[in-house]
């Protein structure tokens, strides 16, 4: 039988994906592990939380404020990353480009506290936290978009959960060392410039490590097309696929609830002093949670989909934050912040999956750039509210808004999405 040239196109294409797949499985696995070991010790909803309090004298709107500045960078760039790669057949030269950019901004991050005083610092960290959310929104669509091209949507529940639970157990270490060491019993800007500057350098090495992907051709890609040309087009993709436009819309609502994460240690600090030592329990506490969480997260997602995957960690959420209202005490302390790592790893890695899933392989950098916009300007806005709500009604009142959010969002998903993989 004589193949097409285009059917020989994507064969040759599957061929190689499949050559290269215990080389590139590895390398994603290791740059997943000291990427995410860095950033989750700036993304952990205890380190930078307290660390802005401190240099803002107790301000929770500018703890509120700082993280909503990240989700606005985040928000800003994904439509913008999706257009500067969709035409390419490489996305790895532009991916390592931005993702230097975004540990810059780490490295500007840390020496902030130590080279400057507090107010001086404050605003520093700001313009750089929201210059490392703008870098952060391209590099998630190359980044994803790259895991798509070298990983077959079979293994990607697996290399989620291996990256992850690697990426916990050494976040648990580091974390441990940060607080006890760097920290310590009594916390200032130095000792937390210097866990941001650890956190520098693993993500620089994990960065490093992606030298060795060997990224595919595919067979073809869109023609390259002016911006405003490509998002006069977003409407017509959106209605084209009404599944993904109720998904990334209801996944909006769902990120929302995001804005109780900076919250949660403040109200636990109402209670227990948040010395290094403490947040470094709690840290460990939540990397460790999300760490052997994310090898049951894998497994369901390779047999059930990620869609159940969604709903069950936002269950999982929403019980945790309801949870932390019951009473106090470091023990209750540590059963929340093992669920909320558990939910909060599970969601991350089911909503970025699910992503992928829907539509035509051309159109999904847009999709990814879409989605992630939407739901990055729902979490620049959820910690601003929440920053307002805690200043004028207290964190109790932000826990039942989040937990709103989430409850909505969920049920969109429950009713109104189907699971893409088996339709």
């Amino acid at each position: 039988m004589q193949i097409s040239p285009t059917t020989q196109s994507e064969r040759e294409y599957q061929q190689q994906i499949a050559r290269n797949l215990p080389r590139n499985f590895s390398a994603q696995l290791a740059h997943g592990l000291l990427g995410q070991t860095g950033f989750r010790l700036i993304n952990a909803p205890t380190f930078l939380p307290a660390y802005i309090l401190l240099l803002s004298g107790g301000s929770d709107f500018a703890v509120g404020l700082t993280l909503a500045l990240q989700s606005l960078g985040m928000c800003l760039t994904p439509l913008i990353g999706a257009h500067l790669i969709e035409h390419r057949k490489r996305v790895l030269p532009p991916g390592f480009l931005i993702g230097s950019g975004m540990r810059v901004c780490v490295l500007v991050i840390a020496l902030a506290g130590w080279l400057l005083p507090a107010p001086a610092a404050l605003i520093l960290i700001q313009v750089f936290i929201l210059f490392m959310g703008m870098f952060s929104g391209i590099q998630g669509v190359i980044f994803n978009v790259l895991m798509s091209k070298v990983i077959p949507v079979r293994k990607r529940g697996r290399l989620t959960g291996y990256r992850n639970f690697l990426a916990g157990l050494t976040s648990a270490i580091v974390a441990g060392v940060g607080g006890f060491y760097l920290i310590g019993e009594h916390p200032d800007a130095t000792g937390y410039s210097l866990l941001f500057g650890l956190a520098f350098i693993l993500t620089s090495i994990g960065l490093a490590m992606l030298l060795f992907v060997r990224e595919p051709e595919p067979p073809n890609t869109l023609a390259r097309t002016p911006l405003f040309t490509r998002l006069s087009q977003l409407p017509a993709l959106m209605h084209d696929d009404p599944a993904f436009t109720r998904y990334f819309l209801a996944r909006s609502v769902t990120t929302m609830g995001r804005m109780a994460m900076p919250f949660y240690i403040l109200y636990v600090g109402t209670t227990l002093h948040l010395s290094g030592q403490t947040l470094a329990l709690i840290t460990i506490t939540f990397t460790i949670s999300a760490t052997v969480s994310n090898l049951l997260w894998g497994f369901i997602a390779d047999r059930r989909g990620f869609r159940f995957t969604f709903l069950l960690s936002v269950v999982l959420w929403i019980a945790a934050t309801l949870m932390l209202l019951l009473g106090s005490g470091m023990i209750l302390t540590i059963i929340v912040f093992a669920a909320i790592g558990a939910a909060t790893q599970g969601f991350m890695s089911a909503s970025q999956n699910l992503t992928l899933e829907f539509g035509h392989r051309n159109d999904l950098p847009m999709r990814i750039g879409i989605a992630n916009s939407c739901s990055e300007f729902a979490g620049a806005l959820g910690p601003l509210l929440g920053g307002l709500l805690a200043t004028f009604y207290g964190y109790e009142m932000v826990f039942w808004v989040s937990a709103a959010f989430l409850t909505v969002g969920a049920t969109v998903v429950l009713r109104s999405v189907p699971e893409p993989r088996f339709v």
